[in-house]
């Protein structure tokens, strides 16, 4: 099964999630949809996520969502996110991702984030400090939940 994770990401933690996607799959490679477009048409199963951020994941993912539905709701799908809490895994989802791919997905993850100090813009620093009142490096990806993603996703 011809298998693709694509990923946008401002920071890169969505992107090393995707990876670690992959590399559970057989064969699957990774797409950033911040170096351009991907046919998903090409692939048997796709999986997508972005990082959120105040709730939204990135523009690149909804966009490319919103121009390709069609052709996602006839492949094998996955859907994830990457965000520091996972408490509110299921409000982000369904907030966006559209509700027929929700449906459609096989499966489903928050596979966590990572907050780096030394990458995160002003803004971020700031919003960091207030809300965890630390600006230190957190590393909430989980290794686990990314593992039973890509086991669901290959059943």
């Amino acid at each position: 099964m011809k298998t693709i994770v694509i990923c946008a990401s401002k920071y890169g933690a969505a992107e090393i999630a995707a990876q670690k996607i992959a590399d559970k799959i057989n064969g699957a490679v990774v797409h950033n949809l911040n170096k351009g477009g991907v046919a998903p048409a090409e692939y048997d199963c796709v999986i997508i996520g972005g990082s959120i951020y105040a709730g939204r994941i990135r523009g690149e993912v909804k966009k490319f969502v919103k121009q390709n539905t069609a052709v996602l709701m006839q492949k094998k799908l996955g859907l994830f996110i990457s965000a520091m809490e996972s408490k509110n895994e299921k409000q982000y989802l369904e907030s966006n991702f559209p509700p027929e791919l929700l449906r459609t997905a096989k499966a489903t993850c928050c596979a966590g984030g990572i907050f780096d100090p030394k990458k995160a813009g002003f803004f971020d620093r700031v919003v960091m400090k207030i809300v965890a009142k630390k600006l230190v490096y957190i590393n909430t990806i989980d290794d686990e939940k990314i593992a039973r993603f890509a086991e669901a996703m290959q059943k």
